[in-house]
């Protein structure tokens, strides 16, 4: 018997909430479970296995993502919208560590295939990046250099890997600069040569 009041978004909310707190990792059912005072049991009703659990993680931390992202680059074109977009990014990524991870998970196409928040998060680079003059194939190009780039720069900040005693906000702050430079000097294609 499903215990009243357990729902998909309930048990979502939750277990993103038990990822930024403890570590993606350590989201399984049985902790979400005990975190309910429900058997395990309990919660396969709601959810399949915890593959399905972390993939309601990632498509919610997607859709909160994107959301932000949206709202910072409102109205805004070219550098502005650049740092707007990464600055949003990485906070969001600071602030919900867990949701952030799982939204770097890979997922199958049929398990973001009715996410907004995938989609959109598509959009919103490709429209940034559109204001650089960029068209395909560079978008995409464009595209996964500013990702790897904020993904990189993120992970190594979470795991405290600058040593250095220059504030990480002052570097990203520059590396923003770089990008902004390169992506109005974005090379053509030369066709293999």
């Amino acid at each position: 018997m499903v215990r009243a009041g357990l729902t998909v978004a309930k048990l979502t909310d939750a277990a993103a909430a038990m990822a930024d707190e403890a570590g993606l990792e350590k989201v399984t059912v049985s902790a979400l479970a005990r975190h309910f005072g429900v058997k395990d049991a309990s919660l396969y009703s709601h959810v399949k296995n915890l593959r399905e659990l972390r993939v309601r993680i990632a498509l919610l931390g997607s859709a909160e993502m994107t959301e932000r992202i949206a709202a910072a680059v409102a109205g805004r074109a070219g550098k502005d919208a650049l740092i707007a977009f990464a600055d949003a990014y990485r906070s969001y990524a600071l602030a919900h560590p867990g949701r952030y991870a799982a939204t770097q998970m890979q997922l199958a196409p049929e398990e973001v295939a009715d996410s907004i928040g995938f989609r959109r998060s598509v959009e919103l680079t490709y429209g940034m990046l559109r204001g650089y003059g960029l068209t395909e194939p560079d978008l995409t190009d464009a595209g996964r250099l500013l990702r790897s780039t904020f993904h990189g720069y993120i992970h190594l900040e979470f795991s405290g890997g600058f040593g250095h005693s220059r504030p990480v906000q002052e570097s990203w702050s520059r590396g923003l600069e770089a990008l902004h430079v390169l992506l109005e000097q974005w090379p053509s294609e030369t066709n293999g040569e």
